[in-house]
């Protein structure tokens, strides 16, 4: 059999169809495929240039950044503490209102019982 220029070839309209859409179909996935090669590629330097950037901080630089987290933490602690004691504050001055009250109140017991010594 000889093929030129020529050359007839029956084929059925469903099997053409078939033929465009699998070569479509290759087409599309090649090209995804291809496109999140790249996605990752490009994902994968990103992230060795940023290590590469982070492992070139002066030790001093590390430190810092140590120090400053450490403070960080602490602040919020003592946020937390100034909390509770801003409670404490009220508290203590409710019970040094109730202190003054039964001092008032002493006073008097004691100036009744002088008063009723007296009476003898």
């Amino acid at each position: 059999m000889k093929i030129n220029e020529n050359t007839n070839i029956s084929l059925p309209v469903r099997n053409l169809l078939f033929l465009c859409a699998a070569i479509a179909a290759g087409i599309f996935a090649y090209t995804e495929i291809t496109a999140r090669i790249t996605s990752l590629e490009t994902s994968r330097e990103l992230h060795q240039a940023d290590l590469l950037k982070k492992s070139e901080q002066l030790p001093t630089d590390q430190e810092q950044f140590m120090l400053l987290e450490h403070i960080a933490s602490q602040v919020e602690n003592i946020q937390a503490e100034m909390e509770t004691m801003r409670n404490n504050n009220v508290n203590i001055n409710y019970a040094m209102k109730d202190i003054e009250k039964i001092k008032d109140s002493l006073e008097n017991l004691k100036d009744k019982v002088r008063a009723n010594g007296n009476h003898q």
